[in-house]
């Protein structure tokens, strides 16, 4: 059963580690993660994105692959089912869905309108018992066509919206999706330090975790950091497994080209991303 996200980051925050969102962008990275989730008995949460909602099918497929997974494979650590990056219509349509959590980016709009947004959003998610998550100041790079800057967020906005009733807040802190550049000047901790020093206990949440060194991610994690979301990197696991699959060969011997055989070296790499993850994250065996 989908739980929303709001327990599971609140004991991560007091115990001072992260759960890991990993997107899911089909039947093989749900299934992967699902199944990695359990084995290292830790929560977890699969980030769905509006435009891999679609290219699966819609919001309600989606809904429907997950539920049926957490039953047939028999899956009892805490899993949350959550929008990533939501426009204000497609937070509507995934609560409608049956998602667990949303995401609500507001961060492209004018302050007073992003509060006003989010504040709508908070009152219809906690009517269904969904947490929602907020941003302030958008995160660098570009996801499903949202482009930022990766400037850094605003303390003040970000105490702002924290007190509207949101459960969990994602701060641009000068990450960004997708790799990062040789000329990265790294997180700022400083300004994670002052938006943590406003927001008490509320969660935060780091975006773009693929390529951030591991220093970073622990030292971040010390200042209210409970969510880590990667993306970018199950990617680059996944299409390096599947290309040196079909460069040896392997797709030509045999049935070599079934696709649960073709597939197959993906989805042990995404495996093996979410575990190194998971482990660096300290979600293991916090379920």
């Amino acid at each position: 059963m989908l739980v929303s996200a709001t327990e599971m980051l609140q004991k991560a925050k007091a115990g001072h580690y992260a759960v890991g969102q990993f997107n899911i962008n089909n039947l093989e990275w749900t299934k992967a993660i699902l199944l990695t989730a359990q084995e290292l008995n830790s929560p977890v949460i699969l980030g769905v994105s509006e435009g891999a909602g679609k290219y699966m099918g819609g919001f309600d497929v989606v809904v429907g692959m997950v539920n049926g997974m957490l039953k047939d494979l028999k899956i009892t650590v805490p899993v949350a089912l959550h929008l990533d990056h939501g426009t204000y219509e497609g937070c509507y349509k995934c609560l409608e869905a049956g998602f667990s959590s949303i995401m609500f980016d507001g961060s492209h709009y004018p302050i007073a309108e992003n509060v006003a947004k989010t504040t709508e959003l908070v009152a219809a998610a906690h009517a269904q018992g969904v947490s929602i998550e907020a941003e302030v100041g958008a995160i660098g790079g570009e996801e499903d066509g949202v482009i930022g800057m990766g400037e850094c967020a605003d303390p003040q906005e970000c105490k702002a919206i924290a007190d509207l009733g949101i459960d969990f807040l994602a701060a641009g802190i000068g990450n960004i999706h997708g790799k990062y550049p040789a000329n990265w000047k790294g997180l700022s901790f400083e300004t994670l330090d002052a938006i943590q020093a406003l927001t008490g206990d509320m969660p935060l949440v780091l975006h773009g975790g693929t390529g951030i060194p591991a220093d970073m991610i622990k030292k971040a994690i010390t200042l209210g950091v409970a969510k880590i979301n990667v993306n970018t990197e199950c990617q680059l696991s996944f299409a390096a497994a599947t290309r040196k699959y079909v460069e040896e060969g392997k797709d030509l011997q045999g049935k070599g080209y079934d696709p649960r055989k073709l597939l197959a070296p993906g989805f042990e790499a995404i495996k093996a991303t979410v575990k190194e993850k998971m482990e660096l994250f300290g979600s293991v065996d916090k379920a």
